[in-house]
């Protein structure tokens, strides 16, 4: 049975909207196709129990080709569907969500040892970055960028056997965070947002400094010992040198005030929590001058330090508005945990780069199905 949540009319829409682009009849039946298969199969949505769902061998050899093999090109497809979500959903930001893969092999495209900050340990799969388009009502994954570690990129059996491009080279999680946005910046004609990513583990100065030489506004989450200048004479801290970023929110705590959001793990449930910001001084990339940023925090309890910590370059904003585009983070949390594995974003299974960029999406746009069909 097709997912409940998900209306026909919203899937007919899709289609027409996203493969009207294929350029043959037969590419575009086959991307429906797969699409219904996703949202009707059970489990599992590889390309083999899709077509066990839908008709058996001929069918699996079918969609084998067409998403292993063929030649259509995925990006115009995510082009047309983030700027479908802007006339829908109205965006309100850009939110980098890392995504991880386990797999058991090493033929897999990416397969590699790959550390998971959400769980704290190294795991064996493919890692990869997602951008997703939210709003406080609902997100969705446009693009993504795979994370290639050393071993697949200097090897070049591996790479041609996968088909992964030339030109294509190692890059940290935070590069291919910042390479993903700056792919859409340059080449796509959706509404720029701001972009929300996560830098906890570091890459602060080279991230923000991409970003911000590419016209992007960011707000880049940083760990409390992240360290910066106070930029303001007028502040506690501005002779002190160089400080945690931690450190440096503890000296104006007396300027919290209480900031409203909605909690979208909790059914948009009105909160309150205390804010402060602050003018600070960033060391930017090798040979460049410093960055003047805002440093943004959140107090979950007021007698403890700072609980979540974000560099941002939007300093005309009000500290509410700032926190508000942080908390968008949680609605592509739960809309993952929701959504994410109905719609298959984990579930490729093939050693073809190409592959698995165009399983994730036509992934993508069933996660849009479902979303959209949940909030209607």
């Amino acid at each position: 049975m097709p997912d409940a949540d998900v209306s026909d009319d919203i899937v007919a829409e899709l289609c027409t909207v996203l493969f009207s682009l294929l350029s043959r009849r037969d590419r575009r039946l086959r991307a429906e196709q797969y699409l219904r298969g996703l949202l009707a199969t059970p489990g599992r949505k590889s390309i083999r129990n899709i077509a066990a769902h839908l008709g058996g061998a001929a069918v699996e050899q079918s969609l084998h080709h067409f998403i292993s093999t063929s030649a259509w090109d995925w990006r115009p497809l995510r082009i047309a569907l983030a700027d479908y979500l802007e006339h829908t959903a109205a965006p309100q930001a850009w939110v980098i969500r890392p995504i991880h893969i386990p797999k058991a092999g090493k033929h897999s495209v990416g397969v590699d040892q790959h550390f998971a900050p959400h769980l704290g340990q190294v795991f064996h799969g493919q890692q990869a970055l997602g951008v997703w388009l939210a709003s406080a009502e609902l997100s969705a994954p446009v693009n993504w960028r795979m994370v290639l570690p050393e071993p697949w990129i200097n090897d070049p059996e591996r790479r041609e056997q996968a088909e992964v491009p030339q030109g294509l080279g190692a890059e940290s999680t935070e590069e291919c965070a910042v390479s993903a946005v700056m792919q859409m910046v340059q080449r796509w004609s959706t509404p720029r947002r701001p972009v929300l990513l996560d830098l906890r583990r570091g890459g602060i100065s080279a991230a923000t400094g991409r970003l911000a030489a590419g016209g992007v506004h960011f707000v880049a989450r940083i760990s409390p010992s992240s360290r910066m200048t106070v930029a303001d004479p007028a502040l506690p801290g501005y002779r002190a040198g160089s400080l945690p970023a931690q450190r440096i929110l503890e000296l104006v705590k007396s300027m919290r005030a209480p900031v409203a959001w909605r909690d979208a793990a909790h059914g948009n449930t009105l909160r309150t929590t205390l804010a402060a910001a602050m003018p600070v001084a960033l060391p930017g990339p090798a040979g460049a001058r410093s960055q003047r940023l805002l440093l943004l925090g959140e107090w979950t309890n007021p007698a403890q330090p700072p609980s979540r910590l974000w560099v941002t370059g939007m300093t005309h904003l009000p500290v509410g508005a700032l926190l508000r585009i942080t908390k968008l983070n949680g609605r592509v949390e739960e809309d993952f945990a929701r959504i994410g594995d109905r719609a298959g974003l984990r579930d490729f299974v093939g050693r073809s780069f190409r592959g698995w960029h165009r399983h994730m999406t036509l992934a993508s746009v069933a996660h849009t199905a479902i979303a959209l069909g949940a909030s209607g």
